[in-house]
């Protein structure tokens, strides 16, 4: 991991995997990935920024995974397990091409899978996997036999969360355990399988990033899902009740997302159990995500700072609690044993005065949407001249309309204040975006791609506080190649962004 430099200016666009075009009705880790990192970094683009690649659960969000250490088998791709003799070809699954379709991929993945270990188990494929599979075991046992007991139980109980199963293993009873595990030994395999083949596909694509000199943005969202191995395996460091659902839930009061807040459901954080374990279970974490990227994104940094506390059962996030959260100390902590912390805080929402002392007190870049900078006066902190160069600016993130969505149904006197200060073309909105960003002095400027290709609200990748037709946008072959990498080229070299070199990972 290399720290910031002082000096750094790069240009990025977030896309996640899962919106990469190819056959499979899901984008993957495979050729299309490749060829991304190409395009990024035939256009002098130094950065890529995705969501978390954790194993999805509840309304398919990335933020809301079975595991924060565990990779998304959905993101495997069938090309690379053909290429390497685990399975004799792939069919076309005839799929919808333009969004996700996540009810009919994820079991056409699992079974998927399902047949490139048993060719596996059959002595099939390539030599050199098995010595891999065997050390990737080793390597990350700390972590992989709770998950893949955790996956295994979830399907003998259909789906079911954790917190639902005999007393035994909710509780984590030795025996119980220790049965379960013996009991579902087939299916703990064929998961540490599936495993395995993310992190070996996810290996190869971030060598290949690092030698265009691509560096990988990651994210970690603050909070984890309360049905995950994460919870269910150190209960202790979370607020649960004697059953073992959520006590205190995460979520934010009303902001410009929504007028009720958001009530996102997570389990809140035990932190005094954390610190008395000098935050162990935090720096595995963040050892974990800084092994699959360059830099980590840290989604609602605030909590650092202060958290909202909610009551479960409270239908909406208007009555909370506000606690202090680990503070400055969390980051010593990390520090001293970590060492460098390449680590964008995202620090958008409603803060206290507690934040920014947090993020000045860390060193930390934060972050900056300019769609959120015409809804006040100059003072506004989302205008570019009130940036600093310790800032990772965007035109919008995953939770955003796009841009020109932003423009068509902004009220009128944003958009007039948008055209005083950047002379909009109503006929390309968002040009006058993009070169405003590229422009201005924040260390790295970021665009979703759905930007670069001009899409309105139809590309939009989340709407906040709804569960339904979220992260499942995609983006089309012909759109990949459109020409939106020349913009890119010209922006990168205009406003001096272009790409510098990165060391590949060992």
């Amino acid at each position: 991991m290399r720290p910031f430099r002082a000096d750094e200016r790069a240009g990025g666009v977030i896309l996640h995997p899962t919106s990469l075009p190819g056959p499979f009705e899901i984008g993957d880790l495979g050729p299309a990935a490749h060829r991304w990192i190409d395009q990024l970094a035939d256009s002098g683009t130094g950065l890529w920024q995705v969501l978390p690649l954790g194993p999805t659960g509840y309304a398919d969000s990335p933020y809301a995974c079975f595991s924060s250490f565990a990779g998304n088998a959905n993101l495997i791709s069938p090309e690379w397990l053909q290429d390497r003799g685990l399975t004799a070809g792939v069919d076309h699954p005839g799929f919808d091409e333009r969004a996700v379709p996540y009810g009919e991929v994820i079991p056409w993945k699992r079974s998927l899978v399902a047949v490139a270990h048993d060719a596996f188990a059959s002595g099939r494929g390539d030599s050199e996997l098995r010595p891999a599979f065997e050390q990737f075991r080793s390597d990350n046992d700390e972590w992989l036999d709770e998950f893949t007991l955790f996956i295994a139980l979830k399907e003998r109980h259909r789906g079911a969360s954790w917190t639902s199963w005999d007393d035994e293993l909710r509780e984590r009873d030795h025996t119980a355990l220790r049965a379960a595990r013996a009991a579902e030994a087939d299916a703990i395999e064929v998961a540490a399988f599936a495993q395995f083949l993310f992190f070996a596909q996810w290996t190869e694509l971030r060598h290949h990033a690092a030698q265009r000199s691509v560096r990988i943005i990651g994210d970690v969202p603050i909070f984890v899902a309360g049905d995950s191995a994460d919870v269910w395996a150190r209960q202790e460091l979370f607020a649960l009740a004697a059953d073992g659902n959520p006590a205190l839930v995460a979520g934010v009061p009303p902001d410009y997302f929504s007028e009720t807040g958001q009530l996102w459901g997570n389990p809140q954080y035990r932190w005094e159990r954390h610190a008395e374990e000098d935050y162990a279970w935090w720096v595995s974490r963040l050892r974990a995500a800084f092994s699959l990227t360059d830099i980590v994104r840290i989604d609602h940094f605030r909590a650092f700072a202060d958290y909202c506390e909610i009551s479960a059962g409270a239908e909406t996030a208007v009555h909370g609690t506000w606690r202090n959260g680990p503070g400055v100390a969390f980051f010593d902590a990390m520090r001293r044993q970590i060492g460098t912390l390449p680590i964008i805080a995202e620090d958008l929402g409603e803060l206290s005065p507690k934040v920014p002392k947090l993020l000045e007190a860390t060193g930390l870049p934060g972050m900056r949407v300019l769609q959120f900078a015409w809804y006040t006066d100059d003072t506004n902190p989302f205008l570019p001249h009130n940036y600093v160069h310790n800032t990772v600016a965007y035109t919008g993130t995953h939770d955003n309309d796009t841009t020109l969505g932003w423009w068509q149904t902004a009220p009128a006197r944003e958009r007039k204040r948008a055209v005083a200060y950047m002379g909009i073309d109503p006929a390309d909105p968002v040009k006058a975006f993009l070169e405003t960003l590229w422009k201005s002095m924040a260390m790295y400027s970021i665009v979703p791609l759905q930007d670069l290709l001009r899409l309105g609200p139809e590309g939009r990748m989340n709407e906040p506080g709804t569960t339904g037709g979220n992260w499942a946008w995609r983006a089309t072959a012909d759109e990949m190649q459109g020409g939106f990498d020349e913009e890119l080229a010209s922006l990168n070299q205009r406003f001096n962004r272009r790409t510098g070199g990165s060391p590949v990972p060992s």
